[in-house]
């Protein structure tokens, strides 16, 4: 993907028409599922994860350390097809997508999350990190250019307010961001 241009790219900066396809992506534990969901009576709402868990042809294996299924790209990639909406995950940078809205959250609320929710230590302090350094915000920047990338910091937002700034960066009523959101103190 890295190098393709989107079908829609003069329609990629704010200002433009409303996208065809938005990327909502993160560290797990930002609040992408819970804002989202938010979301779906006003756009189709792909819950990737859940699609991906959903279907064993979509994964290759099992990792039994993080307790979580390895994605095939690949076969996302065709099962999704020419896709439209909102495509919710913290792999959703890794496909064709016109913005790209990555949810950050600072490292200890994130680890605090996914310890609530079940995660094994080890998991938790790996995201944390994870988030401290920006390894998603980086990646999606890579994959699809500065100019498409909208960041928000959901550390003390509640879902809807999140709802609300995702919103605005799928119609168009923010510029992008992406650089502006720094947790690196966590480290």
């Amino acid at each position: 993907m890295s190098g393709e241009s989107s079908a829609n790219d003069s329609d990629s900066a704010a200002g433009g028409t409303t996208p065809a396809r938005v990327a909502v992506t993160g560290t797990p534990g930002t609040g992408k599922s819970t804002a989202t969901a938010r979301l779906a009576d006003e756009y189709d709402v792909i819950h990737l994860n859940d699609l991906i868990k959903g279907d064993d042809a979509l994964w290759t294996e099992r990792d039994a350390d993080r307790d979580t299924l390895v994605a095939d790209l690949d076969a996302v990639r065709e099962r999704l097809g020419d896709w439209t909406g909102v495509l919710d995950s913290h792999l959703a940078h890794r496909f064709d997508a016109d913005r790209v809205v990555v949810l950050r959250c600072r490292p200890e609320t994130v680890e605090a999350r996914l310890r609530e929710r079940g995660e094994s230590e080890a998991t938790a302090t790996e995201n944390a990190e994870s988030e401290a350094l920006d390894v998603i915000l980086s990646e999606a920047v890579e994959e699809h250019g500065v100019e498409n990338v909208y960041e928000i910091d959901t550390t003390d937002r509640d879902p809807a307010a999140v709802a609300d700034e995702i919103r605005a960066a799928i119609e168009g009523e923010r510029e992008p961001s992406a650089g502006t959101v720094d947790f690196i103190d966590y480290i």
